[in-house]
């Protein structure tokens, strides 16, 4: 069959556009569920109903935030309007003695350092069990594994002595260090590395003089980019809505996001308005990381998924 390109070149450029429509026209039609398949409504609603669902709750925070006591009191399904009341209580919770701009900084500095540290630990321990042979590396692995299966409660005493002991108790560095790493990220980096880097490449590092730790910075890290980035999401949440731990050692002049608004029901006792104001205040450096992020993080992953 003729190419379009020696069509252009025999007769002309109109004529090569009009065999390229009729090479459109002529080709089936993909009747499938494959990737050339376009969505039906059916795909539309159902994203839809998943997305106000999720978003609902969110909202509904919003419209006990925009509203007083006496309101919420009168009405506890709120009306879908808000009542204009939001950026009062903004400032009440900011006037509050709850020292909320000191508990965000300190949220931040605990969900960068863990995040940080739980990407690159878990990173390193991932391409050991994957790409490296050592006595005993599946033992470890289900030992690692199995530790998931511990609830965070029965570790609680022993480590809150331990902090204690430390002279930690009080100090956000007794929060940073249990999160330097966790079972799920040497799990989930272990799991993408197994089937995302070919021996090839590390055999081929080491063949070019690169030691363990070069080969792991220059070819194991940047390959594990995709499965870093979503761990590095998922660890920068659980850090950042962490209540459990933090409120157990930390006390209420040095605190967490988290820990100040539940002061805040405690200073006003449970005026929902304001909870709800400190709640969703909590929730929009979330939301701006995903805005910003989010695009980044689905390219990553569909470079991940593309084999060469």
């Amino acid at each position: 069959m003729t190419s379009v390109t020696t069509i252009e070149q025999m007769a002309g450029r109109s004529a090569a556009r009009a065999a390229a429509r009729q090479r459109n026209l002529d080709r089936p039609r993909s009747t499938g569920y494959g990737i050339s398949r376009r969505p039906g409504w059916v795909t539309y609603a159902i994203l839809a109903t998943v997305l106000v669902v999720s978003a609902y709750p969110i909202y509904y925070t919003f419209l006990l935030a925009s509203a007083d006591s006496s309101y919420i009191a009168q009405n506890p399904i709120p009306s879908l309007i808000p009542q204009g009341k939001f950026w009062l209580n903004v400032s009440k919770v900011l006037a509050s003695d709850i020292h909320f701009w000191k508990s965000v900084v300190n949220s931040l500095i605990v969900a960068m350092v863990t995040s940080i540290s739980v990407v690159l630990l878990s990173t390193l321990a991932g391409y050991s069990f994957s790409k490296l042979r050592f006595k005993g590396r599946r033992g470890l692995l289900v030992f690692v594994i199995a530790t998931m299966a511990v609830p965070t409660q029965l570790g609680v005493i022993p480590l809150f002595i331990l902090m204690s002991n430390l002279g930690w108790s009080g100090k956000l560095i007794a929060v940073i260090v249990p999160g330097l790493v966790t079972a799920f990220g040497v799990f989930w980096m272990t799991q993408y590395l197994d089937s995302a880097l070919p021996y090839e490449l590390i055999e081929a590092a080491r063949v070019d003089g690169c030691s363990m730790i070069r080969t792991f910075w220059s070819v194991a890290l940047p390959a594990a980019r995709p499965a870093a980035a979503m761990l590095a999401l998922f660890t920068f949440i659980g850090s950042w809505t962490n209540f459990f731990w933090p409120f157990i050692i930390l006390n209420s002049s040095n605190p967490t996001l988290p820990i100040a608004v539940q002061l805040l029901q405690a200073s006003y006792f449970k005026d929902y308005a304001l909870v709800s104001a400190g709640l969703v205040l909590s929730i929009i450096p979330l939301l701006v990381l995903f805005i910003i992020a989010g695009k980044q993080l689905v390219s990553g992953i569909m470079q991940g998924a593309v084999k060469g």
